[in-house]
């Protein structure tokens, strides 16, 4: 599928970029290129190959899911202006 002027005109309107008449030609052909090489990528055979998530199969290591710190909740609420059920509130700033 190539793009014509007028598809790049199109284009570029809904984007609502403001190309010149003389960055018309180059866009097209730039675009033709991109819409090209979609084009071959999607002719290649691909049957029986699994999608990969990551192509080097990288895994993490992971930490011990441990607490670390101890709760402090009722520490931090107590020099707090306003606390309702372990809540902070705050007031309201959105109408």
């Amino acid at each position: 599928m190539a793009l014509e002027r007028s598809d790049v005109e199109k284009i570029a309107h809904l984007a609502r970029l403001g190309l010149t008449e003389s960055e018309i030609p180059q866009t097209t052909a730039t675009l033709n290129n991109i819409l090209g090489l979609i084009d071959a990528m999607q002719a290649v055979d691909t049957t029986g190959i699994e999608p990969l998530a990551h192509p080097l199969e990288a895994t993490q290591r992971l930490r011990a899911d441990t607490v670390t710190e101890q709760n402090q909740r009722d520490a931090y609420q107590a020099v707090a202006p306003a606390v309702e059920n372990g809540l902070f509130l705050v007031p309201k700033v959105i109408e």
